[in-house]
């Protein structure tokens, strides 16, 4: 399906090189990193009330190749398995022929062309799936890695003429979110999972079904060039079973990004001084993007992520604000507990169904 040696070769020849920094700087913004990981983990554990796990301080600083082999790591350790079903099941070429060894070429460019795009753009994140550990055999999956890319948050400091370690702080702390909610609630990774399996798993592979999805893979791109209000190249090719799922990975997603965004704002105060004016100067940037970049976010599905950090950080502070922290964390009970979209754009709701009881059964009472 996808060349991954490929991916990687093509993603670190087109990636654009970082900032530059003296080798003593580099190394000095290393190491800060790496301690302010450690530092803010205990706030945003305070904040949440969520334990996090005694065994989960894998920290990864990395330059921007060094991000995209990471990533391609992570969507082998994802992909692999479900192209062996889809084969066992005769969904896919058989190996070895003509026909899948130039489509993985291709696609393998592709993949490598949108991680040399991301790889300048993202600051961190908490890695989920990461591959075997050769010199520690385990039956279980290696626990997930919290992964901040150096180059980046150094350019975007310096664009925005903040504090340099105020906003490295302040990163952390998103991340640092993440990597609590992710060991705290033992089920949410392996629904993660779950749930983008099933998405692969449900393609339509006939002729007709393709083409009528490269057609509408055609539509949103140049919906996005013309700057319109359309699809993302993910949700243009989906199935209808596919949108489904999509529907569900939104919403978890929507949440665990927006109550990152909520965190690390809500704790930024006490450990960032100068929170206030790096959210302004942040946002401002978010939307400055040209007419270029803002097709390619649009294509990519990056503005939905944008609004996904807002919809979901309005959601937890709604919740919080009217119920406290502990009626919040019920969201992390079950994947049943999870906000649906709707009760994302209305709280109450969702207030009503998990901690109060359903309006129906109230009005029964």
């Amino acid at each position: 399906m996808i060349d991954w040696q490929v991916a990687t070769s093509t993603g670190v020849r087109w990636v654009r090189p970082g900032p530059q920094v003296s080798m003593a700087e580099a190394r000095k913004v290393v190491a800060e990193l790496r301690q302010l990981a450690a530092a803010v983990a205990e706030p945003v554990r305070e904040l949440t009330g969520l334990p996090g796990s005694p065994d989960d301080g894998r920290v990864a600083v990395v330059d921007r190749p060094g991000w995209i082999r990471a990533n391609v790591d992570g969507f082998r350790v994802v992909l692999d398995p479900l192209v062996r079903r889809m084969a066992e099941n005769g969904n896919m070429p058989q190996a070895g022929s003509m026909i899948t060894a130039v489509g993985s070429r291709v696609t393998g460019m592709q993949a490598g062309l949108i991680l040399a795009y991301l790889a300048g753009r993202v600051l961190g994140q908490y890695e989920l799936f990461l591959p075997p550990d050769p010199d520690a055999p385990t039956a279980d999956a290696p626990a997930g890695r919290l992964t901040l890319v150096a180059p980046n948050i150094v350019m975007v400091e310096r664009e925005l003429d903040v504090n340099p370690h105020d906003f490295r702080r302040w990163v952390c702390l998103h991340e640092e979110t993440h990597r609590t909610q992710f060991t705290s609630v033992a089920w949410l990774r392996p629904y993660v999972q779950e749930q983008m399996s099933e998405f692969l798993l449900a393609s339509d592979l006939d002729p007709a079904s393709i083409l009528d999805r490269l057609r509408a893979a055609a539509d949103a791109v140049a919906g996005a060039v013309r700057g319109g209000d359309s699809e993302s190249l993910i949700e243009a090719i989906q199935t209808p079973r596919q949108r489904e799922i999509l529907d569900r990975m939104t919403c978890v997603m929507t949440l665990v990004e927006g109550h990152g965004d909520y965190v690390m704002d809500a704790v930024g105060p006490a450990v960032v001084p100068s929170v206030g004016e790096i959210r302004a100067k942040f946002n401002a940037r978010r939307g400055s993007a040209g007419r270029i970049e803002q097709a390619i976010r649009r294509v990519l599905g990056i503005d939905l992520k944008m609004k996904q950090y807002e919809q979901g950080s309005h959601f937890v502070k709604a919740v919080v604000d009217e119920a406290g922290m502990a009626a919040f964390n019920k969201v992390w009970t079950s994947p049943e507990t999870l906000p649906t979209r709707d009760e994302l754009l209305n709280p109450r709701s969702w207030l009503e169904r998990v901690d109060g009881g359903t309006p129906a059964a109230s009005a029964a009472d």
